[in-house]
């Protein structure tokens, strides 16, 4: 058992009261992957002191030694992101993902397509990406998959397509679960924006291009209010072009016509 005790001693339980209730009403039995997801979401959006980042690590790698994937990735994520106290370092990061990924974990699968799509290791690797990402979008995840009608749309590793790429990103909305929505239907909607508005892949529509739009305004600024800010560039692209359209929609329409 982990030294419970010592961490309480050692705990501010004024300046992180939620974790220090949770640690002083833990069973002895507790497993150590519970604790760490726990604590992890615990006093948000504080970071940890030191000690507890050490503790959390521990907790996580206790679990990534009895063969936890979901444990590997997690950890993996803290370090991607570097938030709550944990440094961030990608090399870290990937090293994680990739023992999740062999396990089979999804989402570590579709974190390393992110990696190599972004060269998040210094090098963009578009093959290894869409390997990755294919691995996903036949498992059902929907953002490996529209990041697939991304590469299709950018010529990345395969051959550019705008019409598979719309293909793509159909698909991706005709699958898209009541569950995956807060994720994937803001990003995917302003996708379909683009595609609408300019003609790419399929016929150019004004109107399904405002709505598409419109739609991903509406998702993209409930994930930013809810703390996912790097998604505040793509919010303010929805709005660019929810009035992009209204413009072009608007330039349409006949002359004033006025009766006396």
């Amino acid at each position: 058992m982990f030294d419970i005790e010592g961490i309480l001693a050692m705990l501010n339980g004024e300046e992180l009261p939620e974790a220090f209730s949770y640690l002083s009403s833990i069973y002895e039995n507790t497993d150590a992957f519970e604790i760490a997801s726990t604590l992890i979401n615990l006093d948000q959006p504080k970071d940890f002191p030191g000690f507890m980042i050490d503790f959390i690590t521990e907790l996580y790698e206790s679990a990534i030694g009895s063969g936890n994937a979901q444990a590997m990735n997690d950890l993996g994520a803290l370090y991607y992101d570097g938030h709550r106290g944990f440094e961030q370092s990608f090399e870290k990061a990937m090293m994680y993902y990739h023992l999740a990924a062999q396990l089979g974990n999804q989402q570590a699968q579709e974190n390393l397509g992110y990696c190599y799509y972004y060269g998040r290791d210094g090098k963009r690797d578009y093959e290894k990406a869409f390997h990755y990402f294919a691995l996903g979008a036949f498992n059902g995840q929907l953002i490996s998959l529209y990041k697939i009608g991304d590469m299709y749309l950018n010529g990345y590793y395969v051959d550019k397509n705008e019409t598979e790429a719309f293909r793509v990103f159909v698909r991706c909305l005709q699958t898209m679960t009541e569950e995956a929505e807060g994720r994937v239907a803001g990003p995917l909607f302003l996708r379909l924006g683009k595609m609408h508005l300019e003609g790419l892949g399929t016929e150019k529509d004004l109107k399904a291009a405002l709505a598409c739009y419109q739609r991903a305004e509406f998702f993209l600024y409930d994930m930013v209010k809810g703390g996912d800010d790097m998604y505040r560039s793509s919010l303010e692209t929805a709005i660019d072009g929810v009035e992009r359209a209204r413009k072009e929609l608007a330039d349409e329409l006949p002359p004033k016509s006025w009766v006396f």
